[in-house]
């Protein structure tokens, strides 16, 4: 565990991620970052909640409409 430290960005607050941070989220300048509130503190994440939804509605729909979508690719 490593402490992150709080910074003065113009009139904001910012954190600094030291780069085996950004490589361990796979993340790089201009990224979102999320996070959710957890049993223990706060969960830091590159992973999207919303966005997993909207892929398993694709997902749901390229299964069902998978000859359609062949026919579209040709």
């Amino acid at each position: 565990m490593s402490a992150l430290k709080l910074t003065q960005i113009g009139n904001s607050v910012g954190v600094i991620f030291p780069k085996e941070l950004l490589t361990v989220l796979k993340l790089e300048k201009g990224d979102s970052v999320f996070w959710t509130e957890a049993a223990n503190g706060v969960t830091l994440t590159a992973y999207s909640p919303e966005f997993e939804t909207q892929m398993e509605a694709a997902r749901s729909i390229m299964k069902k409409r998978r000859n359609v979508l062949r026919e579209l690719a040709k």
